[in-house]
């Protein structure tokens, strides 16, 4: 592949992320990473580095990902069993209510990124 055509390559791949958190913006109130928040637990209660190490977001952008889930109150906060220094997280109500209407009613996928779902 030429050099220059990876940038341009990610370039658009950037604009079809930048449109698909638009629809879940628009759709579900949710940035990408919050989304990505909610798979990364569904279910489970999990800490904070789990939520990072799935999602791929350094720990302290997760961190900043989480609070913003927190404020919008998607997760719950509690203290671990083993160690009550680490903080564990799970989704409430409203979490699992937003990320079951996601799966139900799906998001709009920019046609670039179609073909990593099929």
């Amino acid at each position: 592949m030429e050099k220059i055509k990876c940038i341009c390559v990610m370039r658009d791949l950037f604009q079809a992320l930048a449109q698909l958190e638009n629809s879940l913006l628009s759709g579900y109130g949710l940035t990408l990473n919050e989304a990505m928040v909610l798979c990364s637990i569904a279910g489970e209660t999990v800490t904070a580095g789990a939520i990072a190490e799935r999602t791929g977001l350094t720990s302290s952008h997760a961190s900043k990902v989480i609070h913003a889930a927190e404020r919008k109150g998607l997760l719950v906060r509690s203290l671990g069993e083993q160690d009550k220094r680490q903080m564990c997280f799970a989704l409430s109500e409203a979490g699992e209510d937003r990320l079951r209407h996601i799966r139900e009613q799906g998001v709009d996928v920019p046609v670039l990124l179609r073909s990593f779902f099929e």
